[in-house]
C-alpha cells in the first residue's frame, strides 16, 4: 500500500526487522518509552521532536540506536547516549531548503498581515479598498537579522539577496570570508543585530545556552516595526515575554513555527492579530518529509545492522566498540 511518505515507511516494512509501533494512547513520558522498549525488547528507536529520550530510555539494556526525525536532537540527552553505547542520528540537510521556504513565508505573511487579511475578509469586514487598510512593513530593501547561520540561515539569507536586503549575523563561528561576501553578510554583536534588524529570524539550535535567547530585554532592543521569525525551537524565546512585548506593540509582529511548551501555545498569543502560529510544519512539504523519514530509516537500519550510520551524532560510540 502506497504511503504518502514513501520510501521510508517503504524501507521499514521490507527490512528484516520486526517494527513495533507504539501505542497511540501512549503517554510520551520517559518511563512510558522505557516500558514499551523493555516490553518487545526493542533494539532501535525511530524518534520525532517531541520524544524526550533521556537517560531513563537511554539506560534500557539491548538498545543500539536512536533514529530522530529531524535536524534539531535537543530531545535527546546525547552524553546519556554515548554512556551507554547507544548511537544517535538525525536528517540535517534534507530540509534545508524547505525550511528557508518556510521562514521567508511567515517573515511575509507577519510583515504583510496575511493571515489577518484573511481573516478580516472571511468575516465580512471587507468593504472596499481603504487606503490605510492593513499597513504592512516592507520586506524588499530591509535589514535582515539572521541569530545562527547554518545551513538553513544561509539558505534563508540567499533567498534574502533576492529581496535585496542587506543580511547581518550573529554566531559563534564566523562564515568564511568568501560566503560572507558571497551573502553580503556582516557578522555583528546580538545587541547590534537587535537594533538594526527590521527582520529578526531565529536559526540556533536549542542549548542550555540559547534557551530564552530572546527575552523582553531583547525585545526592547529592536525596533517596534520589526519581525522576529522562529523556526527552530520554541524555547529559544519566552514566550510569555514575546506575548507582553507584542500586544504592547513593542515589535510589529512575529512569526512561530514552534513552541516553548508544544503543543500549548501561550494564551497571550493566541488572542494577538499581530503573530502567526504555524503547527510546526517548517519541513513540511510532502518530499522533504518523505526524504527526511527515509534518511531517519536508513540511520535506523545502518545501526541496528552493526554499520556506521550516515547522520551519526556520538561518533565516539563507535571509535569505542572498535578500539
Amino acid at each position: 500500500m502506497h504511503h504518502v511518505l514513501d520510501p521510508g515507511p517503504e524501507l521499514l516494512t521490507e527490512a528484516p526487522i520486526e517494527v513495533v509501533e507504539y501505542p497511540e494512547e501512549g503517554p510520551l513520558t520517559e518511563e512510558a518509552i522505557r516500558g514499551a522498549v523493555e516490553a518487545h525488547g526493542c533494539q532501535g528507536i525511530l524518534s520525532q521532536v517531541m520524544d524526550p529520550l533521556r537517560n531513563t530510555v537511554l539506560s534500557t539494556p539491548g538498545l543500539k540506536i536512536v533514529s530522530n526525525v529531524a535536524v534539531g536532537f535537543d530531545n535527546i540527552e546525547l552524553d546519556a547516549a554515548t554512556r551507554h553505547g547507544v548511537m544517535a542520528t538525525n536528517t540535517p540537510g534534507v530540509l534545508t531548503q524547505t525550511t528557508a521556504d518556510f521562514a521567508v513565508t511567515l517573515m511575509m505573511a507577519a510583515a504583510r498581515r496575511v493571515p489577518e487579511g484573511d481573516r478580516f475578509v472571511r468575516a465580512g469586514r471587507f468593504h472596499g479598498w481603504a487606503i490605510d487598510m492593513l499597513l504592512g512593513q516592507d520586506v524588499w530593501g530591509a535589514t535582515l537579522g539572521l541569530v545562527g547561520v547554518g545551513r538553513i540561515g544561509g539558505a534563508v539569507a540567499r533567498r534574502a539577496r533576492a529581496f535585496d536586503m542587506r543580511i547581518i549575523y550573529t554566531d559563534e563561528v564566523p562564515l568564511p570570508p568568501e560566503v560572507e561576501r558571497e551573502l553580503g553578510a556582516t557578522r555583528v554583536g546580538l545587541a547590534t543585530l537587535l537594533s538594526e534588524a527590521d527582520f529578526v529570524s531565529l536559526h540556533v539550535p536549542l542549548t542550555a545556552q540559547t534557551r530564552h535567547l530572546i527575552g523582553s530585554e531583547q525585545l526592547a532592543q529592536m525596533k517596534p516595526t520589526a519581525v522576529l521569525v522562529n523556526t527552530s525551537r520554541g524555547p529559544v524565546v519566552d514566550e510569555a515575554a514575546l506575548a507582553e512585548a507584542l500586544e504592547r506593540k513593542v515589535i510589529f509582529a512575529a512569526g512561530l513555527d514552534v513552541f516553548e511548551r508544544e503543543p500549548d501555545v501561550h494564551p497571550g498569543l493566541l488572542g494577538l492579530d499581530n503573530v502567526v502560529l504555524a503547527p510546526h510544519i517548517a519541513s513540511g512539504s510532502v518530499r522533504t518529509r518523505s526524504e527526511m523519514s527515509a534518511l531517519a530509516v536508513r540511520n535506523l537500519l545502518a545501526g541496528l545492522a552493526g554499520e556506521r550510520p550516515p547522520n551519526l551524532l556520538n561518533p565516539e560510540v563507535l571509535d569505542r566498540v572498535a578500539g
